[in-house]
């Protein structure tokens, strides 16, 4: 039998006098540890849904890398480059692409009877994965775009359509002035999506690769680039190493220079705004660590002088400085442990009510979501509690050595 668990159990249990000292200081233990988990448990879980949810809504509009001329990928410009059958099978048979799709940028301006508005139009073809923009479509349909005919259809973002007042099937004119020729097109709303990135809804209008290319007096095998979905993206780093030394600073045959950016190169902006995040998350688990550690520090201290008697009998019983110190570790653990239990109640509690009813709203046009996001990751939820058990009942080390110092003869008679 452990003599130390079996003692501390009979201290925890113990229910017979209601005034102990020791009650109040139990209650405000346990209850500092479910607090301090339970708010662990949701900053992680906001973090990480905040981070993955912008992530993957700033992938989806521009994928993980971006293979382009040197100066529309460095530079910004909207300059051609080759994207040829045989460059295509190039990336696509690099390590760790799953997708290729081309694409090809132009600027325009829609104008209704009563306003106008410069858009980006962005054209894409048959390949290109659109799984992102039907999650986020609002109203109509996304049409089959092509590269090879156009069906003068479109998809604007609602924040698009309600400055101009336009809606689902309605025509709008657009204009593109190219070396000072102005041409016009009528284009119909196929859909309308909404995504929440300002940066993005402001502007972006998708229509077919083969208008695009044309609107800017390209050739046919001509685009503004190619977007690459990754299998992994914890990748991209590894896989843009790779595109650097296969395809970087090599030219098409027009005598344009190809160039790769990775998605955290075209928007830094957004990705250290998400990597200060992880600061925050740092300084609240520290934090959070510290009131539990506190807590329970204070409510073991208080037992150990509540029960100065009962250690003075046992060590004059023949029980080591040892198996005492470990009785009221056990103790502390048993403190922790109901804890963790409230607080994980808690916390995952509140998580998955804002997972599956987002009661928690926010303001997308500051945070980009309409909800506060939330992630249920369980490996991550188990290694905090983890850590949590060996943070706490370590720092109960040093003060459980407090019982070497009482003496059994002068504690008997403690009052």
């Amino acid at each position: 039998m452990n003599f130390p668990l079996f003692v501390a159990k009979k201290i925890y249990h113990h229910q017979d006098d209601q005034h102990r000292v020791s009650r109040p200081a139990v209650k405000i233990a346990t209850l500092g540890v479910a607090i301090g988990l339970a708010v662990m448990l949701v900053s992680v879980s906001v973090v990480l849904g905040f981070k993955h949810t912008i992530r993957d809504k700033v992938v989806g509009f521009g994928n993980h890398i971006t293979v382009g001329n040197f100066m529309t990928v460095q530079g910004g410009e909207n300059v051609p480059i080759a994207m040829t059958d045989s460059m295509i099978d190039v990336l696509r048979k690099t390590q760790g692409v799953k997708q290729v799709q081309r694409y090809a940028m132009t600027q325009g301006i829609l104008k209704t009877d009563s306003d106008f508005l410069g858009v980006a139009f962005k054209g894409i073809a048959q390949e290109y994965d659109t799984t992102f923009i039907h999650q986020n479509m609002v109203e109509g349909y996304i049409p089959k775009f092509s590269d090879e005919s156009s069906k003068q259809k479109i998809v604007i973002s609602r924040t698009i359509a309600d400055q101009l007042g336009l809606r689902v099937g309605g025509r709008v004119f657009a204009y593109f002035i190219n070396n000072n020729d102005v041409r016009v097109r009528r284009y119909t709303i196929a859909g309308i999506y909404q995504t929440n990135l300002t940066m993005f809804d402001k502007v972006t209008v998708l229509t077919d690769f083969y208008s695009a290319v044309k609107l800017n007096g390209w050739e046919a095998d001509q685009a503004t680039g190619a977007e690459l979905i990754l299998d992994d993206f914890n990748r991209m780093d590894e896989v843009e190493d790779i595109l650097v030394k296969k395809v970087n600073r090599t030219t098409d045959h027009y005598g344009e220079t190809y160039s790769s950016a990775t998605i955290r190169n075209l928007y830094p902006q957004i990705f250290s705004w998400l990597d200060l995040l992880d600061l925050n998350v740092w300084i609240i688990l520290a934090l959070m660590i510290s009131v539990a550690g506190f807590t329970t520090i204070s409510g073991l201290l208080i037992i150990i002088l509540e029960r100065t008697n009962m250690i003075g009998l046992l060590k004059a019983l023949g029980a080591r400085n040892s198996s005492v110190r470990h009785t009221f570790l056990w103790f502390a653990v048993f403190i922790i442990g109901r804890g963790m239990l409230i607080g994980n109640i808690l916390g995952i509690g509140f998580i998955l009510i804002q997972h599956f009813f987002g009661l928690v709203k926010l303001d997308p046009a500051t945070y980009y979501v309409s909800t506060v996001p939330v992630e249920v990751n369980i490996p991550i939820f188990v290694l905090i509690n983890i850590v949590m058990l060996a943070i706490s009942v370590f720092v109960l080390i040093a003060p459980s050595y407090i019982v070497s110092r009482i003496h059994p003869a002068r504690s008997m008679r403690y009052e």
